[in-house]
């Protein structure tokens, strides 16, 4: 069979397969969509004290960092950096010692596309809908609250709600937020919405996501030691072959790929100079833009030390949906078959028969990713 066009590879591509992934991405967004249901809920008013310093702050109608400008450097930038560099950064590895074909190329590119934005996704919506969540759940004043409030200090009495000022010299005196005579939503939803921190968590989560992608694609990984031995080496005398195995990437490439993690801390600093978050609601909210980040580029990329910059192949269409019991992995060659033929096609894990392979866990890895083509 000779090389396929991009056409007839796309057609053979399995439809089962492309579903599976069409409503992967109907749950990513339908977790954004939880996440801005939260968003649009009053939180919980959490009782406060006149005279708590921690909530005094002055209250800055103008940030640092808009709400717009957050999206644009941690939603747009990596999207549009992760399209780049799927797409239009040339491919190099070959398959079974030969260049890739323009349809096996293509195909790569649409995978590794979309599979940084599927991770891209997952974190981001992830973080979002966790970070809201919370916000409604806890309800916690912002520093600048008591500046948005306004309070009616002639109504205290009215407003109080537990505390024993007034009986007690020097006690706190609990009130309830209708204290405020600015009852809107900056003081209503927003003044109520400090943990966690939503722009630390959604900056880290696409801008953390970016840092690791990059150092995915561009190899910037503490150097190491294969797993393996290398044939003619000896572990125990050879210092000099063991110590040339590894070597630091270039600083340049340390500084692309660290630059997205510095805008998120410039992000997530900016909150507490412009005293919209308690220093806990920011650490908090950058825990959780990390764990999501990380949660995103583990799902779908290789481990950095060892994956070469590629993402993990696509699941098998006989397990789009639902891997069931006994089977290591998502990935199954049970009606499909790994062949020389198929370069044309998904990539072949650098083993060329036309006999299906059932063992993929022993498949070893070549600088190509196992991608399924419905027979033919």
């Amino acid at each position: 069979m000779g090389p396929l066009s991009p056409k007839s590879v796309m057609a053979h591509v399995s439809k089962v397969l492309v579903l599976s992934y069409i409503i992967d991405w109907v749950f990513i967004i339908g977790i954004a969509l939880i996440g801005y249901g939260f968003y649009k809920q009053d939180p919980n008013h959490h009782a406060f004290y006149l005279t708590d310093p921690s909530i005094s702050y002055p209250y800055k109608e103008k940030e640092t960092v808009s709400t717009a400008a957050l999206i644009l450097a941690s939603v747009l930038g990596p999207a549009v950096v992760v399209f780049v560099g799927a797409i239009f950064v040339p491919g190099t590895a070959a398959v079974g010692g030969q260049r890739p074909s323009t349809s096996q190329l293509l195909l790569r590119k649409l995978w590794e596309w979309n599979a940084g934005w599927l991770g891209l996704g997952l974190a981001l919506a992830s973080a979002w809908t966790a970070t809201q969540g919370l916000k409604t759940l806890l309800g916690r004043p912002r520093p600048d609250f008591l500046g948005r409030c306004d309070p009616d200090l002639t109504q205290i009495a009215k407003y109080v709600v537990s505390g024993l000022g007034g009986k007690v010299s020097g006690a706190p005196t609990l009130v309830d937020w209708k204290i405020c005579r600015n009852q809107d939503r900056t003081v209503r939803v927003d003044g109520f919405s400090s943990f966690p921190s939503g722009h630390s968590s959604f900056s880290f989560a696409g801008l953390g996501y970016l840092t690791l992608w990059l150092a995915a694609k561009c190899s910037v990984v503490f150097p190491y030691l294969p797993h393996f031995p290398v044939e003619g080496d000896d572990y125990s005398n050879d210092r000099a072959s063991i110590r040339n195995r590894g070597a630091a990437p270039p600083v340049l490439s340390m500084i692309i790929v660290f630059f997205p993690a510095c805008v998120a801390f410039f992000i997530a600093a900016s909150r507490w100079f412009d005293y919209r978050h308690h220093g806990w609601d920011i650490v908090a909210g950058s825990v959780i833009g990390i764990f999501f980040a990380w949660i995103g580029i583990r799902m779908y990329h290789l481990p950095l030390q060892r994956g070469a910059g590629w993402t993990w192949g696509p699941r098998s269409p006989r397990r789009a949906f639902v891997r069931g019991m006994g089977f290591p992995s998502s990935v199954g060659t049970d009606s499909w078959s790994y062949t020389h033929d198929n370069r044309a096609g998904f990539a072949t894990n650098g083993i060329h028969s036309a006999e299906p392979v059932h063992d993929v866990e022993n498949i070893p890895m070549q600088g190509e990713q196992a991608f399924p083509v419905e027979r033919v």
